[in-house]
């Protein structure tokens, strides 16, 4: 089956999956785009179990305060390469992962990896990472975290 360009860009927009892996996602799944994106993300699923074995030794550190200043949090999110540390989205998943220890308060980095993602409740924040690392093509890993309240 043909599969054109716009669906092509309107894949990869939905999911920010490489053109050519829209492409082959589309192609096996016969057009369908809900069958192409299960098909996205267990490739990405499949990446990310090949790369955690890798060293993550690059990151950074993100801060997030929630509104009125009474809460906040400190995270450390690694990768391999400061390349990387340096995306738009690997700041973003860092910015993420702060707001999560922010608003649900985890006990350690486990627990963290099994939250619902506050943002989309479909989602696990081990989910976003897993996502992030299929992206990015690097090991990334959520080294620790520290959250501050007021008072406590």
């Amino acid at each position: 089956m043909g599969v054109s360009l716009d669906q092509i860009k309107q894949l990869r927009e939905k999911t920010s999956a490489g053109v050519a892996d829209c492409r082959k996602a589309l192609e096996e799944a016969g057009g369908d785009f809900e069958k192409a994106e299960e098909l996205l993300k267990s490739w990405g699923i499949d990446k990310a179990a090949s790369k955690a074995d890798r060293e993550a030794g690059q990151g950074l550190v993100e801060t997030y305060i929630h509104s009125g200043g009474k809460v906040g949090a400190m995270v450390e999110v690694n990768c391999e390469t400061d390349f990387v540390a340096r995306t738009d989205e690997f700041k973003t998943l860092a910015h993420e992962v702060a707001m999560q220890v922010s608003a649900m308060d985890p006990k350690d980095v486990e627990e963290l990896l099994e939250q619902e993602y506050i943002r989309d409740s479909s989602k696990k924040i081990g989910d976003l990472v897993k996502e992030a690392i299929a992206k990015l093509g690097e090991n990334i890993v959520i080294k620790r975290f520290m959250r501050f309240e007021l008072g406590q």
